[in-house]
């Protein structure tokens, strides 16, 4: 794997976020204060800090869909990505793109799903069945 990547995000409760990342999500939980946790999600170390969100708006193009910008997200082998997505049904996580392929058949073709985190975080998670595809056009 490259060098995982950090990133920073606000989330508006903690307790929630531990909830949805650790055991929705199966992110091992990190350092933490009284005002933010880490988490290592999916190999890569994000930070969530009481704050306010940033403001997403529903203006990126997915098919014919406006997919919430900005957002993040990781990419997962497939077999990971359908454990996930069959998780994230189970708890009834209200996608804002529900599980799909995308591509089929094509360089790049890939599964792809959209949600937020209980705080509104926009999450896309896509699934590759050779992660060698990843920057295929």
């Amino acid at each position: 794997m490259p060098t995982p990547f950090h990133l920073a995000l606000h989330v508006t409760d903690l307790d929630a976020a531990r909830d949805f990342y650790g055991r929705v999500l199966g992110c091992a939980e990190g350092r933490s204060t009284s005002t933010w946790v880490d988490f290592d999600f999916f190999g890569h170390q994000i930070s969530l800090h009481l704050g306010a969100p940033f403001p997403v708006a529903a203006t990126g193009k997915v098919g014919d869909v406006d997919v919430p910008m900005p957002h993040f997200g990781v990419v997962l082998d497939l077999p990971d990505w359908q454990a996930l997505a069959g998780r994230l049904k189970a708890e009834d996580i209200s996608f804002v793109l529900e599980p799909q392929v995308r591509f089929e058949g094509e360089p790049g073709e890939q599964w792809t799903m959209f949600f937020y985190d209980p705080a509104g975080n926009p999450i896309e998670v896509k699934g590759f069945p050779d992660l060698a595809g990843v920057f295929e056009n």
